[in-house]
């Protein structure tokens, strides 16, 4: 049985918080009262992201699309999901969803794609999101939008639940947590492969120019290709081996698109550290065995002699090259949601491909918020987006506004936080009361609902989700998990 950790719906003021903090040992800013942006506010402050002026320090994250049309165009769902980051409030938004460059990096069979036939479904996203905002705000003044590129590398679905994996390379772990048979090279990608894969980016990127977006995130974190690229120390020719070797993909990528289309804002989103990966179970999250794996060469930001600890100075290394390259921006963020999803999305209750915590949840927001804290202190000039915060709940705009007042980070980023409480930004700036009942509590629905291939979204805060027949099948679901 896990650990019976303190919920924070249970630390019943700022001081409490502090005092729990103190007892795991752990540095983090809170300050007691919210400013609002009529009175000053930090997080009210406005800030350039390369050519573009940003007029609060919020931004809303990139999500994975599971709800999109097979052909990669909006449902209503992901209308609906779009329209609620532009009344959000937050003038940042990181790409608003994962599109995929290529039909067969989709995640799931109904992410959305970001290939020429769907430029009109691009098209609808963008302007759900931005009348959204302008019918909500007044105008569209210091909003910057963009549209995340990714390939799911190692774990594509595009057609079912089932993998069809693309890797960069074998890796003994993960190949056996996912059942990939380590003597088929067939799934590994050629440099030939590659060369077209980097073509398909390019043309993805020029397919969001033309919708209108002003930048794109070429997403390199969560295990996803570019990440997994990252740590490809055992894959041969010029896209593995060492730093350069192992970097050569992303900064190809992003050099080929500033080339291609030089009014297009760049921007990367980073995983800068990762742990070896996780036994999924129902009890107690626990690594699987990588003693005989030692010094481990199969990480990214990661110590080879102590994987379960973070090493910053590759990361570092590649930020300092991305910011040379022209990337604008960068969001950090850690590990992945499929092998190790306490350190990537920390919470009380595991997805169904999870396990149970195996630290207190506080521990992992520490984590991630102290890591882009080192990032943002090496290169103050470029602009960093910093994740793990949804977990924080009722106190997130205390941390928050108190990391932002101290240049810990330039922006907030807010995730699972936004598919139950799509307004938190706005009613911060504004001095509303938070409406409780709509903090995102971590229950997990949101990932355990696509694991199963059902469509995401905040089955137990959100009126709209919990009337839908998905929400009867996922709470079956969740009763047969527990059988």
């Amino acid at each position: 049985m896990s650990e019976a950790y303190p919920k924070i719906a249970q630390l019943k003021s700022v001081e409490a918080l502090r005092q729990r903090l103190d007892e795991l040992g752990l540095e983090l800013p809170i300050d007691d009262e919210i400013i609002a942006a009529a009175d000053g506010s930090p997080l009210d402050k406005p800030i350039r992201v390369g050519p573009h002026h940003v007029s609060n320090r919020w931004c809303i994250h990139p999500m994975e699309g599971w709800d999109a049309n097979r052909d990669g165009s909006p449902t209503e769902l992901t209308l609906r999901r779009w329209s609620n980051f532009g009344r959000s409030g937050a003038k940042f938004i990181w790409g608003g969803e994962a599109a995929a460059v290529q039909g067969d990096g989709r995640a799931n069979p109904n992410q959305t794609l970001a290939v020429p036939e769907n430029t009109s479904g691009l098209r609808r996203l963008l302007e759900s999101l931005t009348s959204a905002h302008a019918s909500s705000f007044g105008n569209t003044d210091g909003l910057l939008v963009g549209l995340q590129l990714t390939h799911s590398g190692r774990f594509c679905r595009p057609n079912s639940k089932t993998l069809e994996p693309r890797i960069a390379y074998h890796h003994p772990l993960l190949d056996e947590k996912f059942g990939i048979d380590p003597h088929n090279n067939s799934v590994v990608w050629t440099d030939s492969d590659l060369e077209r894969l980097i073509d398909s980016y390019v043309t993805a990127a020029g397919v969001a120019q033309q919708v209108g977006f002003q930048f794109v995130d070429i997403k390199s974190c969560h295990g996803y290709l570019l990440h997994e690229f990252l740590s490809a120390r055992t894959r041969d020719g010029k896209f593995g081996g060492d730093y350069d070797g192992r970097t050569r993909l992303l900064r190809t990528i992003v050099g080929r698109v500033r080339d291609a289309f030089p009014e297009l804002t760049i921007v990367v989103r980073l995983s800068v550290f990762d742990m070896p990966p996780f036994r999924t179970s129902r009890e107690i999250g626990e690594p699987m065995d990588y003693s005989k794996l030692l010094p481990y060469d199969l990480g990214f930001g990661v110590n080879r002699n102590n994987p379960m600890e973070a090493d910053l100075e590759e990361p570092l290394r590649l930020i300092d090259d991305l910011q040379k390259l022209g990337v604008a921006a960068l969001n950090v963020s850690a590990g992945s949601p499929y092998y190790n999803p306490h350190m990537q999305r920390p919470a009380i209750f595991p997805p169904s491909d999870g396990y149970l915590p195996p630290e207190d949840p506080l521990v992992g927001v520490v984590r991630q918020i102290q890591a882009a804290r080192s990032c943002q202190e090496a290169f103050p000039g470029l602009p960093m987006v910093g994740s793990g915060y949804s977990y924080l709940q009722d106190y997130l705009p205390h941390v928050a506004q108190a990391v932002v007042r101290r240049g810990w980070i330039a922006f907030v980023g807010l995730g699972r936080m936004v598919l139950s409480y799509p307004e938190l930004p706005a009613d911060t700036l504004l001095g509303r009361e938070m409406h409780r009942k709509l903090v995102c509590r971590t229950f997990s629905d949101c990932t355990t609902a696509p694991r199963n291939g059902i469509v995401s979204g905040c089955f137990p805060l959100d009126s709209h989700y919990k009337a839908l027949p998905e929400a009867a099948q996922l709470r079956e679901l969740k009763q047969e998990l527990k059988s």
